[in-house]
């Protein structure tokens, strides 16, 4: 076979018709035949048809449970008695069937009303374990039908020296049966917006194209009139309850609104931008980024924008219209030119706007197959697949985080051989196409199958990870295979074998 390449999304390495599960090439000190080994988590044949049918089921209706956390990528810190809450605020959507079927199981097991209800409690990651040290979270149903929950009250103090921290969410049914708990991703501490001029040597607090912003608007700097730009029934509303994140791309100038092709790149002052919800991908026009000082839009600048600075954005090819939100409207304002400078043009409180990094993480998981005791974290988070091996063996590595020793890797609804490496990474052998019900030999389109993560005890991880098997294309449905095929019909078969045995078959992933 031919030497092995490396593939991770959208990765494609050449491998043998014949790829089959089988021993990987170091022997037992990776995998054990016997079920008492240390690395097989094999079960008998009837539990694992029974699991095969219920993952079968699920690939048909996934009954998934989503928590989304959406928090900024900077804090604050706070100093003395003064406490600078999260700006925006951290918040966490519930979403997915799974929540409500799960609802209606500890309703009927335990005949109330009061049992189902999901509620949190959120914290900074060093905190101790006491309630009392973190904000409970109450969710409320949306028109969505997604829950909603927002950490208003949240800061970090001046005794607390790191520099980075994460949140940690826990989750519970007001039974007081534990979901699980959930963590942010990394949150860089700062002490005040940065004044001076950003250099490109030390990008930690620029804000690179293609990222996502949050941006919101304090009237005479009053914290209680804070409001964040969102979008609610399709139009973009000024919210003081939830905030949206937007992907904000650096556009070519020279292009026009209907073209609008994307640039890589940090983001400057005077960049023409577009600004998309991530969430409904509803997009605003294009607009050229200004920075403001004293209220003033500065016409002349040319600098990349830091995390937590004033800015306001002017609609391209307009005359001085900029964003601006009136109470809960959002509307355009028209500029004043100043005489002296022309330079500058005077904004009203509405038309400045401070900008700001934002994550999101999310987590998804199934318990539709299994009456799950323990809590479901941690849940994986798969990154990428790395694609390796020949012979009879090919090698699939799972990239990501909070990976342990109890999960097993599924492609569709066949297990994978899987070994555990570490909380970053699991190895498995990639099954046999014939594995789907399929005869490797009579391959003619690409099979495509999800890849699956599930624990021991039944409880489903997805991903937006599949994975493909796809026929080389010198080989096509009706195309003469060889120039002078035997009549008999076990020569025939033979040599469509061999023919299939010479052409080598692509594997791929994809997100």
């Amino acid at each position: 076979p031919s030497p092995p390449h490396q593939a991770g999304h959208g990765g494609r390495s050449h491998l043998p018709a014949r790829c089959r599960p089988g021993r990987a090439r170091r022997g037992a000190q990776f995998w054990s035949d016997s079920a008492e080994g240390p690395l097989s988590c094999r079960s008998n044949p009837y539990q694992a048809n029974l699991l095969r049918d219920g993952v079968r089921r699920y690939l048909q209706l996934p009954a998934d449970q989503t928590v989304l956390i959406l928090h900024a990528k900077v804090a604050q810190k706070s100093y003395g008695n003064e406490k600078r809450f999260f700006c925006p605020p951290p918040c966490v959507y519930l979403s997915g069937p799974g929540w409500k079927l799960k609802q209606e199981q500890i309703k009927a097991r335990d005949l109330g009303e009061a049992g189902f209800q999901v509620c949190g409690y959120m914290g900074l990651d060093s905190m101790g374990s006491s309630l009392m040290e973190t904000q409970k979270l109450s969710f409320e149903e949306q028109p969505d039908a997604k829950g909603f929950g927002c950490a208003k009250a949240l800061y970090i103090s001046d005794a607390d020296k790191r520099k980075h921290f994460r949140l940690v969410l826990k989750l519970f049914f007001s039974n007081g049966q534990e979901i699980g708990t959930f963590h942010s991703k990394l949150i860089k501490v700062i002490s005040k917006p940065s004044q001076k001029k950003q250099s490109l040597k030390n990008t930690d607090l620029c804000i690179s194209s293609g990222s996502k912003v949050s941006l919101f608007n304090r009237l005479r700097s009053q914290t209680v009139s804070t409001r964040y730009l969102s979008v609610e029934g399709g139009a973009f509303i000024a919210s003081a309850r939830q905030w949206a994140a937007f992907t904000l791309h650096l556009a070519d100038e020279r292009c026009t609104r209907s073209e609008f092709p994307l640039r890589e790149g940090y983001i400057r002052y005077g960049s023409v931008v577009q600004l998309v919800c991530t969430a409904t991908g509803i997009t605003l026009p294009p607009l050229i980024i200004r920075k403001v000082t004293k209220q003033y839009a500065m016409l002349d600048v040319d600098e990349p924008i830091s995390q937590l600075h004033k800015c306001a954005f002017q609609f391209q090819g307009s005359d001085r219209m900029y964003l601006c939100l009136s109470t809960e409207k959002v509307i355009q304002f028209q500029a004043s030119p100043c005489p002296k400078e022309a330079n500058r043009e005077l904004l009203n409180d509405g038309s400045c706007w401070t900008i700001i990094g934002t994550e999101t993480v999310e987590y998804t998981f199934s318990e539709s197959l299994a009456c799950v005791r323990e809590p479901v974290s941690p849940v994986p988070l798969i990154a990428a697949l790395q694609l390796t091996g020949g012979g009879d063996v090919a090698m699939l590595e799972v990239q990501g985080e909070y990976f342990h020793a109890h999960l097993k890797v599924w492609f569709g609804d066949v297990e994978a051989e899987t070994m555990y490496r570490s909380p970053k990474s699991l190895m498995c052998v990639v099954p046999d196409v014939s594995a789907f019900g399929s005869d490797w030999r009579w391959l003619r389109y690409p099979i495509t199958v999800p890849l699956l993560l599930i624990r021991d005890d039944g409880l489903i991880y997805s991903s937006s990870f599949t994975f493909t098997y796809t026929p080389e294309q010198s080989f096509i449905p009706g195309q003469q295979v060889l120039s002078d095929v035997p009549q008999d019909s076990d020569k025939l078969l033979d040599s469509i074998h061999q023919e299939f045995t010479r052409t080598n078959f692509h594997l791929f992933m994809q997100s």
